[in-house]
């Protein structure tokens, strides 16, 4: 397996990059590495496997994130996802959901490198895949850079050379999720040092990307973008990426939607109802004229019972074709 190439990524979403929109957001980026949702080790190891792990091929390179603290739990699921075909396994140390932290795992274990390291090396042992972690800056008071550095290093100890940080601090407390992606300020100079002092290390920055400036000035201090919320609501702006980044040419809104009809169709035949598959496309003509006539068609539409790809078919045509 060659060395994966982590120069633009998009970010594990809870409730949003589920295989379908891994799909659909691949129809827009070639090169991307993608991330799945993050799934708990317990799930996997006493779920429904196939449900929350299987994936189409075309989305490949594709990592799976997981959730947990126990070393000998992530080794076997870091095997499970090397079996299922998965081209990395990401620890989640970034995530600051109550629901998380009652769960020791997210960004609580920012507060136990040692413990992260014994993960890491666990799951490296069971594995061929590469183990990445991501994680924030720091949580409540361990932040600063300090703390950041002595948690990199504690981890890249066991052998972790890829952190993905999301540069803000998590606050454990007081602050909801969404609060948590929004109002602790944007730290790009922590994860622009982490780098320099650490240059034998793949740092990848995450958290505000939302311009095609942000993406190259992340590029030329650090090894790679993660594009997060920006991805998911505007995901065409991961084309106008791949023109810039990889001189790919761009493909086109209405291919993108011709594309992923039939991808749905196929989808839908298999049971899945079509509101599931339609929410990834609601912001592909973000900016445009018709935009809004194309999520409002949708969104009125979708959850009908037997509602079909037609319903996609025509939002689209809402959205006039450039000539």
């Amino acid at each position: 397996m060659g060395t994966l190439d982590r120069r633009l990524a998009v970010a594990p979403m809870m409730e949003r990059t589920d295989r379908h929109c891994r799909f659909f957001l691949r129809l827009i980026t070639p090169h991307a590495l993608l991330y799945s949702e993050m799934i708990t080790s317990a799930a996997i190891l006493h779920g429904d496997r196939a449900r929350l792990l299987d994936f189409d091929a075309h989305e490949h390179p594709l990592a799976l994130q997981l959730g947990g603290s126990d070393p000998q739990d992530l080794a076997v699921c870091a095997k499970i996802a090397e079996d299922w075909g998965y081209d990395e396994v990401n620890l989640n140390v970034g995530c600051p959901s109550d629901r998380v932290r009652s769960g020791r795992f997210g960004a609580s274990l920012m507060a136990e490198p040692g413990l992260v390291a014994d993960c890491v090396e666990a799951m490296a042992r069971a594995s061929t895949l590469p183990v990445t972690v991501k994680c924030r800056t720091g949580i409540d008071a361990r932040d600063g850079y300090e703390n950041l550095l002595n948690f990199v290093d504690t981890v890249a100890g066991a052998g972790c050379v890829t952190f993905i940080v999301h540069a803000r601090v998590a606050v454990l407390g007081g602050l909801s999720p969404k609060q948590n992606r929004e109002i602790p300020p944007l730290q790009y100079d922590l994860v622009h040092r982490l780098k320099k002092d650490r240059p034998n290390l793949e740092i990848i920055l995450n958290g505000g990307l939302q311009l095609l400036d942000d993406v190259r000035d992340a590029l030329a201090r650090t090894d790679g973008a993660m594009i997060g919320r920006e991805a998911y609501q505007n995901p065409y702006f991961l084309a106008a990426l791949e023109a810039a980044l990889f001189n790919q040419t761009a493909v086109s809104r209405h291919a993108v939607i011709d594309a992923y009809r039939a991808y749905a169709a196929q989808a839908l035949a298999g049971g899945t109802p079509l509101h599931q598959l339609s929410r990834h496309a609601l912001g592909l003509f973000q900016g445009l004229p018709g935009a809004r006539a194309f999520r409002r068609h949708i969104s009125q539409n979708a959850h009908l019972d037997g509602a079909g790809v037609e319903v996609i078919t025509d939002a689209a045509a809402l959205v006039p074709a450039p000539n």
